[in-house]
């Protein structure tokens, strides 16, 4: 059936002041791509673009009640995750997701802010391990979450396969927190490796960047492009909004997700 009406993706992730992380930068990711975001509050946090000040996490059974309202009201297409926070949080989301096993799962496995700020109340590798990355159609690590994930492994490739066969169907690990000339992205499936997207690397470091590349996987597939055409369109958009990004505050660049708009051009302080 044709329809003009936007998909609409489902993102569960903290709040953030500055609207440059969190469930913010996935409504301003997912408005860029014609999506329609639907927000589910996981943490409510004080912080700004040089760091997490404090954070308070949502009980879980109003994280449920959230998405049960969406998703008895709205024909979700996508679910996007953030920042968990806490192991009943994410048995909470994943509870969720259970029931709708058609509608596919974009886990960015966040645990820490760019700054390294702790963005958990406990380590969450064995949760998200056990509950959430063997539902994920796609699991997007930087290389230092990768690493966490699959403690046995000693190689990212190694990494990558041991995520692989929890049961996750794409791992895409990006190499922005690597010491290399270019940021090397790793796509992996189906026991290897798919495609390694290489882009120039930015001077400045962004405050959303993770947010902000699993929002567009999710809006990507949202529209129906195929799963590897889905990441190679959102690492393009991402890199752009990296690219046009801007130092509004004292600390991080702020990835510009409407770059693309009238006002695209307009100068800007970095």
């Amino acid at each position: 059936m044709v329809t003009d009406q936007p998909p609409v993706v489902l993102c569960f992730g903290g709040t953030d002041p500055t609207a440059g992380a969190g469930v913010a930068a996935d409504v301003l990711t997912l408005a860029s791509l014609g999506c329609h975001p639907a927000i589910v509050v996981t943490a409510v946090t004080a912080q700004d673009t040089s760091g997490v000040k404090q954070y308070s996490a949502v009980p879980p059974e109003l994280v449920i009640a959230q998405a049960r309202a969406v998703l008895e009201d709205m024909a979700v297409t996508a679910f996007k995750t953030g920042m968990l926070c806490n192991s009943a949080i994410v048995s909470a989301v994943a509870s969720i997701v259970d029931d709708y096993p058609q509608i596919p799962l974009i886990v960015d496995p966040v645990q820490a802010s760019g700054h390294n700020d702790p963005l958990s109340e406990e380590p969450l590798d064995d949760a998200l391990r056990v509950l959430l990355l063997p539902r994920a159609l796609l699991v997007t690590p930087n290389s230092e979450e990768a690493r966490r994930l699959a403690p046995g492994a000693d190689t990212l490739d190694a990494c990558a396969q041991e995520l692989l066969s929890l049961g996750c169907e794409y791992v895409l690990i990006t190499g922005t927190h690597d010491p290399t000339p270019q940021v090397l992205n790793r796509l992996y499936a189906n026991k290897r490796l798919l495609d390694v997207f290489t882009f120039e690397r930015l001077p400045h470091t962004y405050h959303g960047s993770g947010c902000t590349l699993a929002s567009a996987c999710a809006g990507a597939l949202a529209h129906g492009l195929d799963p590897p055409n889905a990441i190679a369109q959102a690492l393009h958009y991402t890199w752009n909004t990296l690219k046009h990004g801007r130092r509004l505050g004292m600390g991080q660049h702020l990835p510009d997700r409407l770059y693309w708009g009238p006002m695209g051009d307009r100068q800007s302080n970095q």
